[in-house]
């Protein structure tokens, strides 16, 4: 069985984040909430966080800085920030993909999750196949 990834939610409305939390717990991923930005970081900081969710305008430290201060501590994690502002998203963000909320289906955000893992993962690695030649035994020709 595949080790499941953990996605870190933070989101300042309990409510949503909440929904969104069943959303990828039933779909297989374990899920850290969080309802501002410096608990999000201080999660971050713990390890083992492979992809952040972000609302974008929180008070105190907002997604655009939390986004900032992961990349900085993470530039591969992959990251998502949504907001209601669409053109806040204007000014020049680290994200790797922006949502504006109720924009958006919930298919949507989780294919998008799902391919940002996959590119963090990297492709598949494949072993090359050793063939020994072929007519020996092992044992020297004399």
């Amino acid at each position: 069985m595949k080790p499941k990834r953990t996605i870190l939610c933070v989101d300042d409305n309990e409510q949503s984040l909440s929904i969104r939390k069943v959303m990828l717990e039933t779909r297989g991923y374990r899920v850290i909430t969080c309802t501002n930005g410096l608990d999000a970081l201080e999660e971050f900081n713990k390890g083992g966080i492979d992809l952040v969710l972000s609302d974008l305008i929180m008070p105190g430290l907002d997604g655009h800085k939390l986004i900032e201060e992961i990349k900085k501590i993470s530039p591969q994690t992959p990251t998502i920030l949504f907001s209601g502002k669409i053109k806040i998203y204007e000014r020049d963000m680290r994200a790797d993909v922006f949502l504006p909320k109720g924009m958006y289906a919930a298919l949507e955000l989780l294919e998008r999750i799902r391919l940002l893992l996959i590119r963090k993962r990297g492709p598949k690695r494949v072993v090359p196949l050793t063939i020994p030649p072929s007519g020996r035994s092992g044992a020297a020709a004399s």
